[in-house]
């Protein structure tokens, strides 16, 4: 039988300091909320028994947090493990569970946090922040096996997270035979319902309640960034935000004496890291690794797709949410996160899996009959998907750890994607860029007669004006290398 992994102990916490010599830097939050998430589960005591500390990369230049972390709570003896972009925050929670249950650790620590906050205001401030620097490297350095986008992609001008989910969503309106102002309205109305929610968590970055028309429409600072996603659609990550989960088997935390209703116990973590990019992928519009990795871990956990006490689906943009809710077969009839979502309660880069997560475990344990959650996690332009389930009930199967890469590999049809091709092409998805209030580049995946990819912009200003109003995909385009031309627009199928 193997061993029981459960979460002890988590803790999530922010700052709000506008005068920066009295504000504190990343780690520093890390430090605290990793102490308060022992606090949490009622014997400090155990972060002596840490034997692996997981922290996933941010924006500051610590070369080994978790050391620092380690020192700070007199665990020398601990490994330290720093996770770079590109690897999921899910990837750090389901191997932490998967060593324990398989008797190789007692307990671990995954911890995370940004203070871009502090940045910002020393930057307005035009101050400088000093950061710790460290020399040491940590005991293990996770990174991705393949690279988050094309040179194409990026020679067309996607460079920033925005503009692919963009095109993302363009697909999906399409499938969905949505018209583009249908859109528009339904992504405003399912985060002005997230924004409800960020109002009734204590731990949201933003918790005023926003209308429809405050999140769709570009008005004073809610400018659009990458058609039709406004700054209202987009994680914010100018914040400081830090959260820690402890994880121990059953047997440590019988003998330290953590109380039954603080212990919150994964039920299964499956993810997919088959990376494709997006202007190869069959269809921009879904991601088998979604559909994969959920049946797989919903299998194990002997659960259904609609039998979830608590989501929360990964909200970077609202393309990434509608993804895992089409995986998961929900719509707006259910609430979709549980912390009110990336762009209200806030998007610390690379750990918002984790605030979320303490989110869940608090949820559950308010709960005095069974009750079960489902967390998602997306790395890179949905290149990667993950889930974890989580229950306040001792589980009646062994937690595991499912990585279903090889499953969603063989259902995946990678296409070629040209460099300089001349001809005819179908758009499948677009999006506009803007330059502050302007819209500058269109820019179009679009499919040749051959079924070959061409990552293609244009900055003709009618072009641009044209997109901006009508549903393009579908449509005609004639190609002459990197740039592109409208045609005439074909019927949607």
């Amino acid at each position: 039988m193997k061993n029981i992994p459960l979460l002890a102990g988590c803790a999530a916490l922010q700052q709000r300091e506008t005068d920066v010599v009295k504000s504190r830097e990343a780690i520093a939050l890390m430090i605290d909320a990793v102490k308060a998430a022992a606090k949490d589960c009622g014997n400090e005591s155990i972060l002596q028994y840490a034997q692996v500390i997981y922290v996933p990369r941010g924006t500051w230049l610590y070369s080994d947090p978790a050391r620092l972390i380690a020192g700070a709570i007199d665990a020398p003896q601990a490994r330290t493990v720093l996770a770079d972009f590109g690897i999921l925050q899910q990837t750090l929670i389901g191997e932490a569970c998967e060593r324990i249950a398989a008797g190789e650790i007692e307990c671990a620590i995954v911890a995370g946090g940004e203070a871009k906050f502090r940045q910002l205001q020393a930057s307005i401030q035009q101050v400088v922040t000093p950061e710790t620097m460290q020399d040491s490297q940590p005991d293990e350095y996770m990174v991705p096996d393949a690279d988050l986008c094309l040179d194409a992609e990026t020679q067309a001008g996607l460079m920033m997270p925005v503009g692919f989910y963009a095109m993302i969503e363009s697909a999906l309106r399409y499938a969905r035979g949505e018209t583009v102002d249908a859109n528009r309205h339904r992504i405003a109305r399912r985060y002005q319902r997230f924004s409800e929610i960020a109002a009734q968590n204590p731990h949201a970055w933003k918790r005023d309640v926003l209308s429809i028309e405050q999140i769709r429409d570009p008005v004073g600072k809610n400018r659009l960034l990458a058609f039709p996603y406004t700054r209202m659609h987009n994680s914010d990550w100018n914040v400081d935000q830090a959260s820690a989960l402890i994880l121990c088997s059953e047997k440590l935390a019988d003998q330290l004496g953590i109380a039954q209703e603080k212990r919150v116990y994964p039920l299964a973590s499956s993810e997919s890291n088959h990376m494709v990019c997006l202007s190869q992928r069959e269809e921009l519009h879904r991601a088998p690794g979604a559909d994969i990795a959920l049946q797989a871990a919903i299998d194990h956990a002997w659960l259904k797709k609609n039998s979830f006490d608590f989501l929360e689906l990964y909200s970077c943009f609202p393309a990434a949410v509608q993804v895992c809710a089409d995986a998961l077969g929900v719509g707006d009839e259910s609430d979709l996160t549980v912390t009110g979502g990336m762009a209200f309660a806030g998007g610390p880069l690379n750990n918002y899996v984790l605030q979320a997560t303490c989110r869940m475990v608090w949820l559950l344990r308010e709960k005095t009959v069974a009750a079960n959650g489902l967390v998602s996690s997306v790395s890179g332009m949905m290149t990667k998907q993950a889930y974890g389930l989580w229950g306040n009930e001792k589980p009646k199967q062994p937690f595991a750890f499912l990585d279903v890469s090889d499953a969603v590999g063989a259902a995946s049809n990678i296409l070629p994607v040209l460099e300089n091709y001349h001809g005819t092409a179908m758009i499948v998805g677009y999006t506009v860029l803007y330059s502050g209030d302007t819209p500058t580049r269109a820019i179009a995946i679009a499919d040749t007669p051959a079924k070959e990819r061409v990552v293609v912009y244009s900055e003709e200003p009618l072009v641009v004006q044209r997109m901006l109003g009508d549903e393009m995909c579908g449509s005609i385009i004639a190609v002459d290398g990197q740039s592109f031309t409208l045609a005439e627009p074909v019927a949607q199928t």
